[in-house]
C-alpha cells in the first residue's frame, strides 16, 4: 500500500519518537509533524538555567535541533545535521513554555536546508535556527513491518 507524504511523516516520526532518548528526557513533546516540518515544545524546568537564572542557550539549541531531526528526517530517508547556527533573540526563563516550530526551505538532492522558529508561551521570538542537513543511507523505519 502507497502511504502518502504525511502519513510517511508520521510513521517517520513515530519511529524516531520511540529512540529519541535526550528529547525525552528533557521533556521535549513532538506537537506535529509533516513532509519536511515539525513543531515541538518544551517546559523550561528549574535544572534547565544557567548562572544567569535564564534557561541555557545549550537547551534552546536542542528543543531546535529536535525539531530541525524530525522535520529532515520527515521523509522516511534517514538525515543528519551538517552544519546548524542558531541566534539568541530574547532570554527563556524557569516556567517559560517554549515551541520551536520549523519547515523545510529546500531539498535539493540530499542536501536540506530547514529554518526553526523558537517561541516563548506569549508568542515572543526566542531564537532563530537554520540547519542543513544530509541524507544518509537507509529509512528511518522499515513501512513493510
Amino acid at each position: 500500500m502507497h502511504k502518502t507524504a504525511q502519513q510517511l511523516a508520521e510513521a517517520a516520526a513515530a519511529a524516531m519518537h520511540a529512540r529519541d532518548r535526550a528529547s525525552l528526557a528533557l521533556g521535549i513533546k513532538l506537537l506535529k509533524v509533516g513532509p519536511g516540518s515539525a513543531s515541538m515544545r518544551m517546559a523550561i524546568r528549574e535544572d534547565m538555567a544557567n548562572v544567569h537564572d535564564t534557561c541555557h542557550g545549550g537547551l534552546i539549541f536542542t528543543l531546535a535541533d529536535s525539531t530541525f531531526a524530525y522535520a529532515c528526517n520527515s521523509h522516511n530517508k534517514n538525515a543528519v545535521a551538517v552544519t546548524c547556527m542558531i541566534e539568541y533573540m530574547r532570554p527563556a526563563y524557569i516556567g517559560d513554555v517554549l515551541t520551536a516550530s520549523g519547515r523545510e526551505q529546500g531539498l535539493e538532492g540530499r542536501n536540506g536546508v530547514y529554518d526553526i522558529r523558537v517561541e516563548n508561551q506569549k508568542g515572543e521570538l526566542v531564537a532563530l535556527f537554520r540547519g542543513k542537513s544530509m541524507q544518509i543511507k537507509g529509512e528511518v523505519t522499515d513501512l513493510n513491518k
